[in-house]
């Protein structure tokens, strides 16, 4: 896809790999909607990108998640380009896991984005095209102790993105879904953690040095052009889906 003046929603917006994508598409000629909860910091962002617009979402919540796409066709006349990358992280063994709190992630992580693709695919589908990432995780190809409900709930939604990328071929819209590594964010701070057991010396010692959330923009970027299914973080990540 030629992304010059398209519009895209990028959800979770407000820090880390959002607010690096938002930041390279609006370099690159895009119109971003900045989609997140916090109100200030999305001000503050808007008023670095040009042709930017504000839309302060609670993606766990489908009324406004519908609105936002609403408010978003209505601002700009068209949606192009929807990045689903609004999310939390999960740590507990299966035998800790919070059943609440399990319910809250997967809403966040996976109903969420199937609902904004829901709702973006009719408008698309009438435009004759579109592109769809999703952000999963590389755990979703993984088996990491304490990382189960994180793990499922990103592999949830990498067969959501894998089947809607078939359905949707017809209607020229690519669906992708991203695998990034470690990434130089705020979101382990952010990750809710029950009491965990420890990690295994195999998963600790000589691992590739995290990415920056620049370098995982990047790799979106190449996905919303290349209309490739899977987007892999790195090559050795492949072999393990």
């Amino acid at each position: 896809m030629e992304i010059r003046n398209k519009v895209a929603i990028v959800t979770g917006a407000s820090s880390g790999i959002g607010m690096a994508t938002a930041k390279l598409l609006t370099a690159r000629g895009v119109k971003v909607a900045l989609v997140a909860r916090s109100k200030e910091t999305l001000a503050a962002l808007s008023k670095e990108l040009p042709r930017s617009y504000v839309v302060v979402t609670d993606m766990t919540r489908e009324n406004e998640i519908k609105k936002m796409v609403k408010k978003v066709y209505r601002h700009y006349g068209r949606i192009d380009i929807l990045i689903n990358n609004a999310g939390q992280g999960y740590d507990a063994s299966i035998e800790k896991i919070n059943i609440d709190t399990f319910r809250e992630i997967f809403n966040l992580d996976v109903i969420g984005p199937l609902i904004a693709m829901q709702q973006v695919i009719p408008i698309m589908g009438k435009q004759g095209n579109g592109a769809i990432i999703n952000v999963s995780s590389g755990t979703a190809l993984m088996a990491l102790p304490d990382m189960g409900a994180y793990s499922s709930v990103k592999r949830a939604l990498t067969g959501l993105s894998l089947t809607a990328a078939e359905e949707l071929k017809e209607q020229h819209i690519s669906v992708g879904v991203i695998y990034p590594y470690i990434t130089l964010t705020d979101f382990e701070k952010n990750t809710i953690k029950e009491k965990t057991t420890a990690a295994p010396e195999e998963f600790s010692a000589d691992i590739p040095a995290p990415d920056t959330a620049e370098y995982v923009a990047q790799k979106i970027l190449a996905g919303i052009k290349s209309g490739k299914a899977e987007i892999f973080a790195h090559d050795w990540m492949k072999s393990r889906s």
